[in-house]
């Protein structure tokens, strides 16, 4: 009976579910109060107090190191392992005045309030100390759990009762499994958990349409049932799982076995974080080590380079549509690699986005590579854009590293990816040991990892690329109609630049605030978008033409009001759940932004997220 409850509610957590800070839609704001009131559900299991305590969610390596810093007295931890449940979440209850207030030992999406190119003003506790997207819905089902163990006992999760599967089973067996290519897609669209879900709204209640698949995506049901009987199997089963996953991992992105390991983490920020510390011990000596990145980076593949030990950090520019310059790379790898001019200076790795996840470009990662190999460099992709929407070949583009998170791949359950050239990670056996049992807690969420690229894969790349790119290119369409409307990046889907183009769009309207066009885009319509810097301040700063004066003073008024948010763009993103009438919904919603009572929205958005979290943390 627990396992039965605790999956229900997960399941309702589903329903509504996106990706927490920042989403203007009723997805984001439910679960975000979910994730905030798991922190709350945890202190209580711990019987501690909120005003005493903050709790940080972390993997067992990051737990790890966090609990290095801390003294012995000033935590409290739990774990969803000792309760027999391999969601891999870690809890620590830590004394406020416990944390220290330096950087924290893990960077990138979350961890910063304000970043310019050589300055960042961190965030406060926990978002400095929890890196990247969370695994939220793994959150939820272990503050969930507690509650059932409360009432029940500590031993409930421990014995499932449930007959055994095979990883096979699990991972290639489902109700669709007759269908295949673009009616796969269709018949796969219609078990999208949420599907259909109601909103309220100023114009009464609505279907809910997301458009912010770039956050995190939503799920389908093959993927969650996936999720759902990995943890009810043995610890033998989840082995069996986790090893065909990996197997899963190589052959759909181009990865040859023999030549590449597959180290699963919580998240792509972790993956990179995890270059960037193996740069710091595998330091050559005499040699200053240069990261070379773009201006198009997200949070996650700038700032942990910045933390590389006696390195530094060049960005080169982009043009208008987000490409970046492969001649001035080039010049850059020849001119330190080849020529000496920079004295003991060597680029070692060059770090560029697969896709952007704010002007929607995908750069020409087999030319980059081919450029970057010539000069004996390295070349790491930070593919979490990239790996839903195109077909990625490793071995035949040469990428030594490759990152992406589940989230971003229908299978939001906390799991990330780092895909490497054999023997490249300097980290001695026990140190790569136990960064790999780390990330293999999570067997579930592995598990659904492995079904969603399976189901990718049997809808066919080419054919989703095609699918977005049509509903791209109706967008850009309508979006050229609206009065006021300037779009970023790629405009005109008849343009060459339009191919790698996906399903992305950035976009300000004249007098109107991005905040309170997303406020009123879900308010007025029911449709969730994203709005701000999208973790990628740079990039955002550089298409707005933000002066070096402004940004001084943005960042001393943060540091004055905490709460105040930056001004920033509007993105809608498009995922397989989204439709034309989705597309026409939005582009008649941008036509016809009013004047509204916001707080009147916001207190019936509130309404609607406590109703929707009861059904989480609450019997039926």
């Amino acid at each position: 009976m627990a396992f039965k409850e605790l999956e229900r509610s997960v399941h309702a957590a589903l329903e509504t579910y996106s990706n927490v800070q920042r989403g203007s839609g009723h997805n984001s704001m439910v679960s975000t109060y979910l994730f905030e009131q798991a922190r709350v559900i945890i202190l209580d299991f711990m019987g501690l107090k909120k005003s005493k305590y903050v709790v940080i969610f972390c993997t067992s390596v990051r737990e790890t190191a966090l609990r290095e810093q801390l003294k012995p007295n000033s935590y409290r931890r739990l774990s969803s392992n000792e309760f027999g449940l391999s969601l891999g979440v870690y809890a620590l209850a830590v004394k406020r005045g416990a944390l220290h207030k330096g950087v924290s030992f893990q960077s990138g999406g979350g961890t910063t309030r304000v970043i310019s190119k050589d300055r960042v003003l961190w965030a406060g506790a926990p978002d400095r100390f929890e890196a990247g997207t969370p695994a939220i819905i793994n959150v939820i089902a272990f503050a969930r759990a507690l509650r059932l163990i409360q009432q029940s006992g500590k031993e409930i999760f421990l014995n499932p009762g449930n007959e055994n599967r095979t990883a096979t089973e699990i991972l290639y067996r489902d109700d669709l499994e007759k269908f295949s290519d673009k009616k796969l897609l269709d018949e796969l669209k219609l078990t999208l958990i949420g599907r259909g879900g109601q909103v309220p709204t100023m114009n009464g209640s609505l279907p809910f349409i997301n458009f912010d698949n770039s956050a995190s995506t939503r799920t389908f049901t093959p993927v969650w049932e996936a999720f759902q009987e990995t943890l009810r199997q043995t610890p033998e089963v989840k082995l069996e799982i986790i090893n065909e996953v990996k197997s899963i991992c190589t052959k759909i992105l181009g990865a040859s076995q023999k030549a590449y390991d597959v180290i699963f983490t919580s998240n792509t920020t972790e993956a990179i974080n995890l270059v960037a510390e193996s740069m710091m011990q595998g330091h050559e000596q005499g040699v200053e080590q240069v990261v070379l990145s773009t201006l198009l980076e997200h949070s996650s593949n700038d700032l942990p380079w910045r933390k590389v030990s006696g390195g530094s950090l060049i960005r080169l520019s982009i043009d208008k549509e987000g490409l970046m310059d492969l001649n001035e790379m080039e010049t850059l790898l020849r001119t330190f690699n080849q020529e000496g001019q920079y004295g003991n200076r060597r680029i070692r790795l060059v770090a560029v986005s697969g896709a952007s996840n704010v002007l929607g470009i995908c750069n020409n990662i087999s030319e980059i590579s081919k450029i970057v190999h010539r000069y004996g460099a390295l070349l790491l992709v930070d593919a979490a854009q990239l790996v839903a929407h195109r077909k990625v070949e490793m071995d035949d583009c040469g990428i030594d590293f490759l990152a992406f998170s589940a989230h971003k791949v229908y299978a939001p359950f906390g799991c990330g990816v780092l895909v490497c050239k054999k023997r490249l990670l300097n980290f001695s056996p026990a140190e790569l040991e136990q960064i790999r049992l780390s990330g293999e807690e999570n067997a579930a969420g592995i598990a659904a990892l492995g079904k969603a690229l399976l189901l990718l894969q049997r809808i066919g790349m080419d054919v989703i690329q095609e699918e977005e790119q049509a509903l791209t290119r109706q967008a850009l369409l309508g979006f050229a109609k609206i009065p006021g409307i300037r779009i970023y990046g790629v405009t005109n889907p008849d343009s060459p630049g339009f191919i790698n183009k996906i399903g992305v769009i950035v976009f300000n309207l004249e007098k109107i605030m991005a905040g309170q066009v997303a406020l009123r885009l879900a308010g007025q319509h029911g449709i969730g978008v994203r709005y701000g810097c999208h973790c990628a301040h740079i990039l955002i700063k550089n298409l707005l033409g933000v002066s070096p004066s402004l940004e001084r003073f943005q960042r001393f008024m943060l540091t004055l009001i905490p709460k105040m948010r930056l001004p920033g763009l509007t993105r809608i993103s498009l995922g397989l759940e989204n439709t034309t009438e989705d597309v026409s919904a939005l582009i008649n919603a941008l036509g016809n932004l009013n004047k509204s009572n916001d707080a009147g929205v916001k207190k019936q958005m509130k309404d609607f997220v406590e109703k929707a979290a009861l059904t989480v943390y609450s019997k039926p």
